[in-house]
Order: C-alpha cells, then structure tokens, then sequence
C-alpha cells in the first residue's frame, strides 16, 4: 500500500471549514461542488438490482409527547452515485473498508468525452482520448481522481435514456458510455487512485466481460459511477473527495462525492 501526503488536501477542507464562519473575504470564494444525486424513488439502478426504499419506521409525536422520526432503508449497494470496490470484479482484491482512506482523494482529472459520446451513445473513452487530454493538460500524475464526463448526467432521472432501457430485470439491452480496455490499461499504467464516470457504468452499455472494470480491479483501483455534475469542474485544478459507506467485506456502496475548487 502506498500512502501519499494529504498536505495537498489539508488546505482546502481548512479553508472550506472556515468559510461558514469567517468575515467575507478571498476564502469566501473557494467553491465546493457536490457530485452526488440524492437517494430517493428516482435514483437508477442496475436493472437486476434492488431499488432504493426508504420506510418510516417512526415520524410524529411518540407517548413521551416529544418529536421523533426514524427511517429504515434497503437498496443494493450499486446504484446512484456509488462506489465500487476493486474485489467487485477481481477475486482478491480490496473490499470497500480495506480500501485507503488516502486513496479516496486527491487531484481531478476530467477528461471530457461529451462530443464523441452526442453523436455515439455506446461511445468507450480510448487511449487516444487520454493523450489528447495530456497534451492539452499535462500528464496525468499519480495518485489522481480521473473523471471521465460524457455528458449523461443530463439524462438524469430518466432511467430510458440514462440507461438506454428501464425495463426492470433486464440489462441485455443497455447503451450508455464507458471506458475502453485499452484506456483502462492507460490509467494503471499512469498509476492512478481513483476513476469515475458520470453514466451506470465503467464499461459501456452494451459490455458483456466489463474488461474496464476488470483491468482496473486487478490493478485495485475503485471506480465511481453515476457521478453528478461534472459540468461544473474544470480539466484540472478541483481536489475531489469520495466517502463510501463503510460496509465491511463491501463490494461496493452509496457514496457522498465533494469537489474542492480553488479560491478564484
């Protein structure tokens, strides 16, 4: 396991936290952007997974004449903005709790594939797309958050078009981007720590071995899928922060995703 200086981080979480209770001034400009959709009766799911539900277990006035209100919740731990675990496609590999708390953050990457996903709904990002960013960006470094946007956010909540097919128990009929075996490999060898991707999946629609996903879990590098807003990033400067539920032997689970933009 390696483990890399948060010194990078520790910064913006302090300048975000003084925000709420400094005078205005220039820390008062650092943005934060949630990259997370609410778990509710709308979020999407895999089609062969259990849905969200909340039930109210209690919501009033109890004997005591005092307020009180408790939900109890059931869903399968990949659908909305979740996360991932490398042992979800690789024997072995780190479940959610094993998974580095260093490892869920660190410098944006965001990789912008939207004009060849509008015209190629089963678009998969290629190496060639990678190269194209670092020529514009720089390299890639190690231990970053890359995110690959496609534009599917905006899809969101419909399930026909987000997924390409809302019909319950059936997944043979899905198209949606994802991300090539070949641009997998890419970012191995770049040594990154996490990846995301604003549609269902790491792998497109139509993947039938999901070898992204496969290349990435061996080489224990978890994935966000249904990632929110990425409009609202730039190529590179926001710090990304990613908390899954801590469930232990966890394949996965739902995840609150912050990014941290610097102070303008």
């Amino acid at each position: 396991m390696h483990v890399r200086p948060c010194f990078t981080l520790a910064p913006i979480l302090l300048c975000a936290l003084l925000c709420g209770c400094s005078s205005p001034g220039p820390m008062d400009e650092t943005a934060l952007v949630d990259l997370t959709y609410a778990f509710d009766a709308n979020t999407i799911y895999w089609p062969t997974a259990e849905r969200f539900e909340l039930r109210q277990a209690a919501w009033g006035m109890n004997s005591q004449g005092l307020w009180y209100a408790s939900n109890e919740i059931s869903c399968s731990e990949h659908g909305g903005t979740h996360l991932d675990a490398p042992i979800h496609f690789a024997e072995g590999k780190r479940t959610v709790e094993a998974i580095p708390i260093e490892q869920l953050m660190g410098a944006a990457c965001v990789i912008d594939i939207r004009s060849s996903c509008a015209t190629n709904r089963d678009y998969l990002l290629a190496a060639a797309d990678i190269e194209a960013h670092e020529e514009v960006h720089g390299r890639i470094p190690k231990g970053a958050v890359v995110l690959v946007h496609t534009g599917w956010g905006r899809h969101w909540p419909d399930a026909s078009k987000y997924l390409g097919n809302s019909k319950p128990g059936d997944a043979s009929n899905l198209h949606f981007p994802g991300i090539s075996e070949a641009a997998a490999a890419v970012l191995v060898e770049r040594g990154i720590d996490l990846v995301g991707i604003d549609t269902a999946s790491l792998d497109h629609g139509p993947s039938e071995f999901f070898r992204a996903h496969r290349t990435l879990a061996k080489a224990n590098i978890p994935g966000l899928e249904n990632v929110a807003h990425l409009e609202q990033l730039p190529p590179r400067g926001a710090t990304i922060l990613a908390m899954p539920m801590k469930i232990a032997g966890g394949t996965g689970g739902p995840c609150r995703i912050v990014a941290f933009l610097p102070a303008r």
